[in-house]
């Protein structure tokens, strides 16, 4: 399946009441000179090397087996910024 089939299944499942939000969303996207910037940007070409690969797998792994989730806003709190 296509990325393009995906998000018109992803849409098409979409409640009635999120449509008007995921719009908005995909626009605002399409305006922010930040978000076209790394669009831009040229692919990562640095080696990883096996310790972050390790770090990788590892929080892979964590995910995996449970580990709680801590969205960004919770972080920000935690360290007062905002």
């Amino acid at each position: 399946m296509t990325t393009r089939e995906q998000l018109h299944r992803i849409v098409d499942e979409l409640p009635e009441e999120e449509l008007e939000a995921a719009l908005k969303a995909i626009e605002a996207r399409s305006d922010d000179p930040m978000i076209r910037r790394l669009d831009d940007a040229p692919p990562e070409d640095e080696e990883i090397s096996a310790e972050e690969d390790a770090a990788v797998q590892e929080a892979r792994d964590e995910l995996a087996a449970g580990a709680p989730l801590v969205s960004q806003d919770e972080i920000k709190r935690e360290f007062g910024i905002e």
